[in-house]
């Protein structure tokens, strides 16, 4: 049985910590890379965000940054408690992830 309180107070949660919640939720997308730069518009109760983010190439750019806007919405929801009224991507690169000359040639390396 749950009982409801009915508690003194509010909690605020500051452009700074979303702002971090968002860059790190970014991160936890198949195809973005770490160096994710966010802003953050934070009301009473929602939150805005503007997000540049590099994608690994050759991802569907479309297919990232949809998975990614959904997955911000949901994210800083569950641990900020805010609903996220919007998200803006820019894609600020396409990046190929470097490939070993072992690789390459098909051979393993040992060293």
């Amino acid at each position: 049985m749950t009982v409801a309180l009915d508690l003194p107070g509010t909690t605020t949660v500051g452009e700074r910590a979303v702002r971090r919640i968002a860059a790190r939720a970014a991160t936890e997308v198949d195809g973005v890379l770490p160096q994710v730069d966010v802003s953050a518009v934070v009301t009473t109760d929602t939150a805005a965000l503007r997000v540049r983010l590099p994608v690994r190439y050759p991802l569907p750019v479309a297919a990232v940054t949809e998975s990614c806007r959904a997955h911000l919405m949901a994210r800083v929801a569950e641990l900020a408690g805010l609903r996220v009224t919007g998200v803006d991507i820019a894609v600020s690169a396409m990046v190929v992830e470097s490939v070993t000359p072992a690789v390459e040639s098909g051979r393993r390396r040992v060293l």
